[in-house]
């Protein structure tokens, strides 16, 4: 049997994201039966991982040998992992021949890249975990070189507003990591769900794990239950293995527990927490609480403590503590918050907000790790290893940059996709912007309003690979600017009460942006030929993201069984948002100077 077809009529390899370079040769490599794979010492977690999924694939035995070691007795190879300092960073050459495949490297996340390639070149089949005894392992013979525009390419998780399943979220590493996205925000707290398990504060997934009933649609005027209880929590066992389940794929595991705001579960278990001196209780609705920490410092004692057992399960160079939506109004009402930053000599009680960022983000510091905040924690407070994510649009990112904080865009414009993904009437639970695949597939992190109103960034923006993963990288120094590490898309899920529904939610547009950060820069605008031969590789893609058992969104809408009608949304409205805000955005909790709460969303 022929190799699968993978190319299109115009003779384009279907592969998603696209490569750099791709050249077709005559003939094609046939798998035996028995297949010997060579890799260095270095690369063994990838070639190991490639074979575990080719041998259950196909009717196959794969022997992997380390190259480096004289117990490798095997003289050929049929399959090579090769260190290459030539090859850039995180990037890949892979070649197929009639007799051979070789896959050459400077770095294991070069390595992960290209089995990932090297399955999508084999066809669906590779991404099933049965074989099928008239579909055999052969590939055309090809040679590709590719590499990352962007080293942060992430992709985030709530599963705080509705918990997933850890076999679920591995499903959802696995799928990501097959589209060359190596890094997995995880948001394990909220208003709405504590997920975290921790020895000295046992509390917080005994209460601040479950609520009675949930908020349906986010109608503000006609609010609606579903009056069922919900909830769920992981085993500190079940999140190492996540770790490692997501590392073995080449993607790292950043968690975030959200402060000082969106805490009302951990309230709820800790009532000392508050700001009000009220007991609290998990929120069932969607939204902005007004209760927020009490940023005393016996809080931040708390959660220095709280994130210490954080580091003991995740070991990535990445600790996410929020920053976002954090309303100051309980603080002022407070005498003896008001006395606390009278005392810390802050100018006002709102600069708590950044003083409490700031000290946990200096106790990471301290243990060599890094914070990673929501753009609201952009404050002086803040340590410059401190990482920005520009979320209420790009602006933000832009001026952390210049500040000498390295940053990540994730604009809610164009990357949430828990966003409606259309403006076709049978959208299930139609939130926020109408955000298409051709919309995602364009995304700029620094468009030219941007770069006008920020020159400094330029050569930023135009640059191919800005920067290598950035747990490499090193912090800037005093008067540098920092890095723009790249960019992620998030998937929020106080609609999305399923995995049926986060599939539906997150593809195929996860696909597209995955190409808009992997993939070299170029104008990918709704209507230009790069937009449109996405659209046609994307409908060679499908088949794959069928074998991976996706439930996506079908390209000209949803199937029957994936509507919600009769629930009534508040959607917002795109044009008029940025006429008034542009990239600084219109979204997200503000105060005005005399401390009066307002959103400027449409």
């Amino acid at each position: 049997m022929r190799p699968y077809a993978l190319h299109m009529n115009d003779g384009t390899l279907a592969l998603t994201p696209a490569p750099v370079r791709v050249q077709r040769h005559t003939g094609t490599w046939d798998a035996p039966e028995t297949l010997t794979v060579h890799a260095a010492s270095d690369l063994l977690p990838a070639a190991r991982r490639w074979a575990l999924d080719t041998a259950a694939a196909f009717d196959v035995d794969v022997r992997v040998e380390n190259a480096d070691s004289p117990a490798s007795a095997t003289p050929d190879a049929d399959v090579t992992f090769v260190i290459d300092a030539s090859i850039r960073t995180a990037g890949y050459r892979l070649a197929v021949t009639e007799s051979s495949v070789s896959i050459t490297v400077a770095d294991l996340a070069g390595a992960h890249a290209a089995t990932q390639t090297l399955r999508q070149l084999t066809g669906p089949q590779a991404f099933r975990r049965a074989p099928r005894a008239d579909i055999p392992l052969a590939i055309d013979a090809v040679t590709i070189e590719d590499y990352p525009r962007f080293g942060w390419r992430g992709i985030h998780l709530d599963v705080s507003r509705h918990f997933m399943p850890k076999h679920e979220v591995m499903r959802f590493i696995d799928n990501a990591a097959a589209h060359h996205l190596n890094l997995f925000h995880f948001h394990l707290t909220d208003d709405q769900g504590w997920r975290l398990p921790l020895d000295r504060y046992p509390e917080l997934t005994e209460v601040g794990a479950w609520r009675p009933r949930s908020q349906v649609g986010n109608s503000y005027d006609d609010v609606k239950f579903e009056e069922r209880p919900h909830g769920g929590r992981y085993s500190k066992d079940d999140l190492r293995e996540i770790v490692a389940h997501a590392r073995s794929r080449g993607v790292t595991v950043m968690p975030e527990i959200d402060v000082p705001g969106h805490v009302e579960a951990a309230i709820a278990a800790y009532p000392q927490l508050s700001s009000t001196g009220k007991p609290g209780s998990v929120l069932t609705t969607w939204g902005i609480s007004r209760d927020v920490l009490n940023p005393s410092h016996e809080n931040v004692e708390f959660f220095k403590n709280v994130l210490d057992e954080v580091m003991e399960i995740f070991d990535s160079v990445f600790i996410g503590i929020g920053g976002d939506e954090v309303p100051t109004s309980a603080w002022k009402a407070n005498p003896d918050i008001v006395a606390h930053a009278e005392s810390l000599g802050l100018n006002s009680v709102s600069d708590l907000h950044g003083w409490f960022l700031g000290q946990l983000a200096t106790h990471l510091e301290s243990h060599g790790r890094r914070a990673v905040v929501w753009d609201e924690g952009l404050t002086e407070h803040l340590p410059r290893s401190a990482v920005v994510t520009s979320w209420r649009g790009i602006n933000a990112g832009a001026v952390a940059i210049k500040s000498g904080h390295d940053a990540i865009m994730a604009p809610e414009q164009v990357l949430y996709l828990d966003h409606r993904a259309s403006e076709h009437p049978d959208e299930p639970i139609a939130v926020g912007f109408a955000r298409t695949i051709e919309d995602v597939l364009a995304f700029d992190p620094l468009p030219p309003e941007v770069i006008a109103a920020h020159p400094e960034l330029e050569s930023v923006e135009r640059a191919d690979a800005v920067a290598p993963f950035p747990g490499d990288r090193p912090v800037a120094d005093e008067g540098e600017q920092g890095a723009l590490l790249g960019a992620q898309a998030q998937v929020w899920t106080e609609h999305l009460d399923s995995p049926r529904r986060v599939d539906y939610a997150t593809w195929p547009r996860l696909a597209a942006v995955a190409e808009a950060l992997w993939s070299p820069h170029i104008d990918r605008s709704p209507g230009t030929d790069a937009s449109r031969g996405f659209l046609e590789r994307l409908r060679h893609h499908l088949p794959i993201l069928d074998a991976l058992g996706i439930e996506y969104r079908p390209l000209d809408g949803p199937h029957p069984w994936q509507t919600r009608p009769g629930i009534t949304t508040y959607k917002r409205d795109l044009a008029k948002e940025m006429e008034l805000a542009g990239w600084t955005g219109a979204g997200g909790f503000r105060e005005d100077e005399d401390g009066n709460e307002y959103t400027n969303s449409m």
